[in-house]
């Protein structure tokens, strides 16, 4: 599967328990998303467009409206990294 540097970024952020926080606007549709750190940061190249491609792929999902974490099949596909080792 190919996985932009982008999606590449935000996956590693999630897998080390990072999570996505969604706006929704009138109805059902997410306005605006921000992906924070595990120690409360943000990720700045994070927008609409990547996380649209991150849960058209389902890498992420959302359970009962709660923040967007990990999914199964995302974990399988990030790539391992340094950073990624100890968590």
């Amino acid at each position: 599967m190919n996985i932009s540097r982008n999606e590449q970024r935000a996956l590693h952020v999630l897998a080390l328990g990072g999570r996505i926080l969604h706006e929704r606007g009138e109805g059902r549709k997410i306005t605006s998303v921000t992906c924070i750190t595990r120690e409360g940061m943000f990720l700045a190249d994070f927008n609409l467009g990547v996380f649209n491609q991150l849960r058209r792929k389902r890498l992420i999902e959302s359970r009962c409206g709660s923040p967007y974490r990990i999914s199964k099949r995302g974990r399988i596909s990030v790539r391992a990294q340094l950073d990624n080792q100890g968590a």
